[in-house]
């Protein structure tokens, strides 16, 4: 067995300020594993960006620059980890959820969204499109 040492004694980790916490059960029950990078690095972001009840509420559009995600892999990825019982998002808030008691496997075939739901991201892609290019300098 490894006999643990403090490598570096005055770069000891703590939490001063902000609260972001990961645990462990998340590697060794398999929910990292479950995750694609996308849905791992959005998962990553709201820990970090979240409270100590796990709330958070970046807009779609910083998300995206910070991550620099593409609208496409942004939705994909939320659309990932709601699947997965890993967050909640309401329109405005995220909240990183306790862990469900096993990792949900992501689903191999999806059946087509519904109309209104393909409308519905339709508009909500145009919009973060819009958004980002004016962000940029574009409009």
């Amino acid at each position: 067995m490894i006999k643990k040492k403090i490598l570096k004694p005055n770069r000891i980790r703590r939490i001063d300020g902000g609260f972001s916490f990961i645990p462990h059960r998340f590697l060794t029950d398999g929910f990292l594993a479950a995750l694609s990078p996308k849905e791992l690095l959005l998962y990553f972001f709201l820990v970090l960006a979240s409270d100590r009840h796990g709330l958070s509420f970046y807009a779609y559009d910083a998300i995206c620059s910070l991550l620099k995600l593409t609208v496409h892999d942004y939705m994909e990825a939320e659309d990932g980890l709601i699947e997965k019982d890993l967050i909640v998002y309401d329109g405005a808030i995220f909240q990183v959820l306790d862990l469900p008691s096993k990792p949900i496997k992501a689903i191999v075939t999806k059946l087509p969204p519904s109309t209104d739901r393909k409308q519905y991201r339709s508009q909500i892609r145009g919009l973060i499109q819009q958004s980002l290019w004016e962000a940029q300098g574009g409009g």
